[in-house]
């Protein structure tokens, strides 16, 4: 597994990464804490050396405790990121807080969780429209000098914002959505973190399960399951997604691989990725997608995934940019 610098500080991360979400129980039915802490665990079988969670992954933080309780003594051999500026409220609502004493209070709830004096990175979740960017990037950059975070990164925000939030708090790391189907940062907030150093963390490599190449064309969504309301999921889009998907499979056998882990490379060697942030709840669902690494598609097999993705057309996937 190939460890990769964030950014411009001496930190540096694997280029597949657990992203701890699922283990938070919210969206991920069949969750336990003995598979979340062995599929933690099992990152350090692995040669993942990075955590990513949030202050809001759990109704009251379960995934940061979980990730305290898994890593023991051994929680200098992790990177840690966690973020801040989004919280539960009492009617169980996603609310942005973004104010700078929000931010310290979560960050301080989050060490907490995570047992832990210091995390190696601390993201703002996102901008709040209530608060100026300015202001959360202040607050974040404070708690970088007094020690409470190692470096400071920033998530789900346009190019401008970017820039906004760098001209107040230096960045270390970029984390948006970017797949084979979503690539809207390659015009402008790629090409923005490889001029300024910054490290590129994406989320959603695999979009929802859908390039990991297991929901079969008759598969019916539970009540429950969100991907029920997004368009790349219904109908003649769903349609096309399944065909792009055989044709990933020929070249996935061809290369000795599956679906999910053809997609993750091709992720982590877009220019300017950094890592792959993949979610599991368990550890055979880590050790495939790690499985994505420590190998590199063709020339001929990435020419065969354009023209795949070229023929599939501009998809319309109902998720956020």
């Amino acid at each position: 597994m190939e460890l990769r610098p964030l950014g411009n500080t001496d930190i540096r991360v694997s280029e597949v990464t657990l992203g701890c979400w699922p283990i938070a129980g919210i969206t991920s039915p069949g969750t336990n804490d003995e598979d979340s802490i062995a599929t933690i665990r099992e990152c350090f079988e692995l040669g993942i050396n990075h955590l990513d969670t949030a202050y809001c992954y759990g109704k009251a933080g379960e995934s940061e405790r979980l990730i305290g309780r898994a890593l023991g003594t051994r929680r200098d051999e992790m990177v840690i990121a966690t973020k801040g500026g989004l919280h539960w409220n009492d009617e169980g609502k996603m609310v942005h807080d973004a104010r700078p004493a929000a931010l310290r209070q979560q960050c301080q709830e989050s060490l907490g969780r995570l047992a832990t004096d210091r995390v190696d990175l601390l993201y703002l979740h996102a901008p709040d429209t209530e608060v100026p960017l300015r202001e959360s990037a202040g607050e974040l950059k404070r708690l970088m000098q007094e020690g409470m975070t190692r470096s400071v990164g920033v998530s789900n925000v346009s190019a401008a914002q970017l820039e906004e939030f760098a001209a107040e708090c230096p960045v270390a790391a970029y984390q948006p959505a970017y797949n084979m189907l979503q690539r809207e940062i390659e015009d402008d907030r790629l090409p923005w973190c490889r001029e300024h150093g910054v490290a590129v963390l994406v989320y959603w490599p695999l979009l929802k399960g859908l390039l990991a190449g297991k929901i079969g064309r008759d598969h019916v969504f539970a009540e429950t399951d969100s991907r029920r309301k997004y368009p790349m999921f219904l109908g003649q889009e769903r349609q096309k997604n399944h065909e792009l998907v055989d044709r990933l499979r020929e070249i996935a056998a061809e290369a000795g691989h599956s679906v999910a882990q053809l997609t993750i490379n091709w992720t982590i060697h877009r220019p300017g990725v950094t890592a792959a942030l993949c979610g599991a709840k368990r550890p055979e669902q880590i050790r495939e997608t790690a499985g994505g690494a420590g190998w590199r598609l063709s020339e001929e097999q990435l020419a065969r995934i354009d023209r795949a993705l070229a023929e599939r057309g501009t998809p319309d996937t109902g998720l956020p940019v």
